[in-house]
C-alpha cells in the first residue's frame, strides 16, 4: 500500500453502526448517570447508591481510598423506586 503507482487495490467499507461498542464508549460517569435520572425520573441520586446498584449486578468497581475507620457504620440503603432508576439508566448508557 505504500507504493505509489499500484494496478491492484482493494476498496475496503466499514459501517461504524455495525461495530460493537468499544469499552469506553460504555462507560458513563456518575455524572451523567445522574443527570440521566434527574432529567427523566426527576429523582436525585447518590454516587453511593449507583455503587450499590452496579455492585449489585455484578459490576467490579475499583477500590476506594476515603474508607470509615468506624466500626459500626450507618449506610444508607437505595430505595426500589430508585433502584429502577438506576438499572434504567445502565441500560440506557449500555452498562448492563
Amino acid at each position: 500500500m505504500s507504493k505509489l503507482n499500484v494496478d491492484k487495490h482493494i476498496d475496503v467499507e466499514i459501517k461504524l453502526d455495525e461495530l460493537d461498542l468499544t469499552s469506553a464508549e460504555s462507560k458513563a460517569t456518575y455524572a451523567q448517570i445522574k443527570e440521566y435520572i434527574l432529567e427523566k425520573f426527576n429523582l436525585k441520586v447518590s454516587k453511593l447508591y449507583i455503587a450499590q446498584i452496579k455492585k449489585k449486578c455484578g459490576i467490579v468497581l475499583r477500590e476506594h481510598y476515603n474508607k470509615s475507620k468506624k466500626e459500626k457504620q450507618v449506610i444508607p440503603q437505595c430505595t426500589p423506586e430508585k433502584e429502577e432508576a438506576i438499572l434504567d439508566a445502565l441500560r440506557h448508557f449500555k452498562v448492563i
